[in-house]
Formats: C-alpha cells, sequence, structure tokens
C-alpha cells in the first residue's frame, strides 16, 4: 500500500468525532468508503465502495462493494428505471454499518442483514471498530464467514483514534489483511497466483497473531516441531524460522490436504474408480461425504514427516491458546 491507510482512517474517524458536531453513524460513512476504496484500488481486479445503495427490494444498504468491470457497463438512468434487470447487484456484496457503540454479532442477527443477505448474497456488518462478513454456510444458510475487530468497547476505539500511528502499528497489518479478503471474497480464482495470494494473507495474519502470543503457548508447540524435525531452533533466527515454520505447516499442509481430498471426492462423483481407490487406499479412514475438515487433515497428508507434523501442530487445545481457531 502507498501510504499506511489503516492511520488515516483512525485519523478520520477521530477527526470527525472531535468536531463535536458529528451524528453517531452517518457522519463516519466517508472514512469508511475512503478505507474500503484505496484497498479495493490496489486490488486485481479493483474494487470500489459505493455508499447509500438504492432501495431494489430489501431496504437501503449503506453501502455496496462494486468490481472494476461493473464500472464500465454504461446504461442510462431511465433504462435503469423501466427495467429492474439492468440494475447491477454489487457484487462483493453490500455493507450494514451501525454506530461504535453497537455490538456487531448483535446487528449481524437483525432482521434487515438477513433481508439484504436474500438479496445480495453477501453482507459486511461493522461498527467501525469491528467487522463481520455474512456469507452462505455449507448447508445454504447464512453465516459469519470472517470477522475481526480492531478494539472491544467504543471507549477502547476512541482511544485508539487518539494515537492513530501508534494504533495503526499494533493492528493495521491484521486489519489490513482482513479488509483485503472481504474485497476478494466473491472474487474468481483464474489463476494459481490466486490462490497463492489468498493463502499467503491467511498465513501473514496468522504469523501477526503467533507473534503476539505469550511464550507458554508456544513452548509445547515448538518441542513438537523440533522432535518432528530433530532439529532445535536457536537464537534470533531460529525464533523467526520456528515461527514461519508452524504458520506454513498450518496453512499449506491444510491447503494440500484440501486438494487431496477434493480429487478424492470428484474421483467419487465420476465413478472413476482406479483413482478413487487410490486415493482411498492413501486416506483410509477419511470420508468425502460432508464437508472438508481442517481436523482430519493428516489422513489425507502422504509424506510422512509432513504428516507426523502436522498431527504434531494441528492440536485445538495448542491452536486455542493461540487465537489461531
Amino acid at each position: 500500500m502507498p501510504e499506511n491507510l489503516i492511520e488515516r482512517y483512525l485519523t478520520d474517524m477521530g477527526e470527525v468525532r472531535g468536531t463535536r458536531s458529528n451524528v453517531p453513524e452517518t457522519s463516519f460513512y466517508p472514512a469508511l468508503e475512503r478505507l474500503l476504496s484505496d484497498i479495493g484500488k490496489n486490488l486485481s481486479p479493483k474494487v470500489r465502495c459505493v455508499i447509500n445503495l438504492a432501495n431494489w427490494g430489501a431496504g437501503l444498504p449503506d453501502g455496496g462493494l462494486f468490481s472494476a468491470d461493473q464500472f464500465r457497463r454504461k446504461t442510462r438512468d431511465a433504462d435503469a428505471k423501466e427495467n429492474p434487470f439492468l440494475v447491477q447487484n454489487p457484487s462483493r456484496g453490500v455493507i450494514e454499518a451501525k454506530p461504535p457503540a453497537e455490538d456487531v454479532r448483535r446487528v449481524a442477527d437483525t432482521g434487515q442483514v438477513e433481508r439484504y443477505w436474500k438479496r445480495y448474497g453477501m453482507v459486511l456488518v461493522t461498527n467501525f471498530r469491528a467487522f463481520a462478513l455474512i456469507g452462505k454456510g455449507p448447508a445454504g444458510q447464512p453465516r459469519v464467514l470472517e470477522s475481526f475487530a480492531l478494539a472491544g468497547t467504543e471507549s477502547e476505539f476512541w482511544r485508539l483514534t487518539a494515537h492513530p500511528r501508534r494504533a495503526a502499528a499494533e493492528h493495521g497489518e491484521r486489519m489490513l489483511e482482513y479488509l483485503k479478503r472481504v474485497l476478494l471474497h466473491n472474487a474468481p480464482l483464474a489463476a494459481p497466483q490466486d490462490v497463492a495470494g489468498i493463502l499467503a494473507s491467511y498465513a501473514r495474519d496468522a504469523h501477526l497473531r503467533i507473534d503476539q502470543a505469550d511464550l507458554p503457548a508456544l513452548a509445547s508447540l515448538r518441542q513438537a516441531l523440533e522432535d518432528a524435525l530433530g532439529l532445535r531452533f536457536e537464537g534470533e533466527k531460529g525464533e523467526h524460522f520456528f515461527r514461519s515454520t508452524l504458520v506454513q505447516t498450518l496453512f499449506y499442509g491444510v491447503f494440500s490436504a484440501w486438494v487431496l481430498w477434493a480429487r478424492r471426492r470428484d474421483a467419487k462423483l465420476s465413478e472413476k474408480t482406479g483413482f478413487a481407490d487410490a486415493l482411498r487406499d492413501s486416506a483410509a479412514p477419511y470420508a468425502v461425504t460432508g464437508g472438508f475438515d481442517w481436523r482430519s487433515a493428516h489422513y489425507l497428508l502422504r509424506v510422512p514427516m509432513l504428516r507426523a507434523l502436522f498431527v504434531q501442530v494441528a492440536d485445538p487445545a495448542r491452536l486455542g491458546a493461540l487465537g489461531l481457531i
């Protein structure tokens, strides 16, 4: 990013509140629109936030997230009014914003958000200090796909805006990665680098979480990795290598297991018995019924060392202490 967008967002929010003439919600729309649009213009394809959408049957969303190709479609206002089929749904969903005093989880559970979800398929709910992306679950029901909180309370958030540079240094990278993933959520994966970019974003987020984790939570994982690899992580370089190895083992191990699971599922569906039998033999107790479960990923990993390593690393009790699950 050409500048610290999170620092600027916090500065904008603090300055608007500092006028003492703002209203609790709509006065902060420009800061949010500027943040999302400036993040979006650095993505491929680009995404733009448009505040205050028209009512097309589900109410008035506070904003919409449109991809670049949608801005190239020229239609006359009269045509759009006469033919509702010419109206474009924002391809990356709509926004429901509430004042910082509100609870994002409560807002996400309202009938208003449900109506937006049914109409647009994706809703970013925010109170300007926390975010929740509402999408479609495995059974087609609405669910929170991913969330992020910059501050747990309104008062804590306003304290952060008083020191935007320091707050951005502590929390900005994780918030930026989260919002990038939100804007890219419905983007087509047209090339391998698209998949790599998404994985890298989650890996960077996990690395930042681990950097903030307490040492006791990391000690058992360090021992497990050292035993599995037959080496010791020593000194500053060893510490960096340990944390990077932990993150890469988790994310790329899960991804490798998902690829094998998907192939096995597709082979079963297409009844190519030879390939299906081979995959079945390599992951004997793992079933393809239902969705992919990362907790059973070690059944699908074929490299013995990686399988053993993943069994040690992907312990929910260990990962929970690090905030990774």
